[in-house]
């Protein structure tokens, strides 16, 4: 009987180690899709988390196959128009009498305009710490460096692999999420 019961820990132990390189196989797939193709197109409707106070807005993003992007706030209505430019370099933003004036997060090393630029980079390139199956796709958990301070990407996709929400957390507190629909991989 012992015997038994130690082959099916056994055999249970390798099921599920072959789960998770499952899902980590899968999640490497995302990334070398989006690493091969021309860029990709979504929206992301993103909240931005200051303890006390939350602001939302909405805005259409396109990564080129390089990993820049170009944005243009829609939601709410006004700011909507405000348009930019997010690479590894610099930033721009451009608008015509409408001000985008976010307070800075993570220790002012970033602005919630740059949350759908952290979502690919850390998907492009970031640090694959944990990734689980679940009943509706993904759950992959990425650092966006190797630093201590680096910036926790949590990802969930849909069965198909493809990005529906983001987080990112710093020092373990969620700072900025994103839901993400209309996720197109040129």
């Amino acid at each position: 009987m012992k015997r038994w019961l130690l082959i099916a820990l056994i055999a249970g132990m390798l099921t599920g180690c072959s789960g998770v390189q499952s899902s980590v196989s899968r999640a490497v797939g995302l990334r070398s899709k989006l690493l091969q193709g021309s860029g990709c197109t979504f929206d992301a409707v993103i909240t931005a988390d200051y303890g006390e106070k939350l602001y939302t807005f909405t805005m259409k993003n396109t990564v080129d196959s390089s990993g820049n992007l170009t944005f243009e706030v829609v939601l709410p209505e006004t700011i909507s128009g405000i348009s930019g430019r997010i690479t590894d370099e610099a930033g721009a933003l451009t608008f015509d009498d409408k001000v985008l004036a976010f307070e800075l997060l993570a220790d002012e090393q970033i602005t919630p305009v740059s949350a759908p630029w952290i979502l690919m980079k850390t998907l492009r390139g970031g640090y694959i710490r944990a990734c689980e199956s679940t009943d509706s796709g993904l759950h992959i958990q990425i650092d966006d460096s190797y630093e201590d301070d680096a910036l926790q990407m949590e990802i969930w996709t849909n069965q198909e692999d493809i990005p529906i929400r983001g987080e990112i957390l710093f020092r373990g507190r969620r700072i900025l999420s994103l839901n993400v629909e209309n996720f197109s991989i040129l």
